[in-house]
């Protein structure tokens, strides 16, 4: 008597009978697929959500209508706005670039121009820079509790503490010997003071200080951040805080 051999392919189940059952199973499992322009509508309406999503939470593009911030800033860069970090309690600081709603009618004789269906539409979903609204976009130089001043041509102090500023345009002054650039102030809670780069042409929280906030800008009003400049590309750089503003003993005495 010899050993039986037990083969593992008994009852009829070959190798060739499971592939064709799992071949059958898997035709009946398999749906018709979608023709393209039935889906292109489906993953147009996707990207418009996730561009509304990225617009509304995490980053915004600005267009530049001006030189107040040159050189840092170029009239008609298209910038990115920061919006996400706000969600988390963080508060503009000293240094930072920011862009802010008007807080009230700083922008009154500049007219706007203003958008048709279609740009309305495109910047509403976040895939052109916001049209017709009106912010500004300025340097925080002060935050709450603050001392700011200038006094003849410069330098301009913060508490006290003279600042070293290479990013004010070439051929401009750190601060303006007119009147309203001639200036001490304090910031009060819950507001920022603000000033362009372009320290001559600019107006900005120097001369408005005769409005309902004392030309502050409340930190309410503050869309977001401006982080990097994205268009034109030959434009392209971060807009980190400068140096200066990170000095030892800047920040008030309490």
């Amino acid at each position: 008597m010899g050993n039986s051999v037990i083969d593992a392919r008994s009852d009829g189940q070959g190798p060739d009978d499971t592939s064709s059952d799992e071949a059958v199973a898997a035709g009946k499992r398999q749906k018709p697929k979608r023709p393209f322009w039935v889906e292109l509508p489906i993953l147009a309406c996707v990207a418009l959500g996730l561009a509304f999503l990225i617009k509304t939470f995490l980053l915004q593009a600005f267009l530049i209508p001006s030189g107040s911030m040159q050189n840092a800033l170029q009239e008609n860069d298209r910038v990115l706005v920061d919006k996400l970090t706000p969600w988390f309690g963080s508060e503009p600081a000293r240094g930072e670039v920011v862009v802010f709603r008007d807080p009230a009618g700083w922008l009154a004789g500049n007219p706007v121009q203003e958008p048709n269906t279609a740009q309305k539409f495109l910047s509403f979903v976040g895939l052109m820079p916001a049209a017709g609204e009106q912010h500004l976009i300025k340097r925080v130089i002060g935050v709450a509790g603050d001392t700011v001043e200038c006094a003849g041509a410069g330098p301009l102090k913060v508490n006290g503490k003279p600042l070293t500023e290479p990013y004010v345009y070439p051929g401009n002054t750190a601060c303006s010997t007119d009147p309203s650039g001639q200036f001490k102030v304090t910031v009060p809670s819950g507001s920022l003071w603000v000033m362009g780069d372009h320290r001559q042409s600019s107006l900005d929280s120097r001369y408005h200080q005769n409005d309902t906030h004392g030309g502050m800008v409340p930190a309410s009003d503050v869309v977001g951040r401006a982080v990097v400049v994205a268009w034109p590309i030959s434009h392209w750089a971060t807009l980190p805080v400068p140096d200066t503003f990170d000095q030892p003993g800047l920040a008030p005495t309490r």
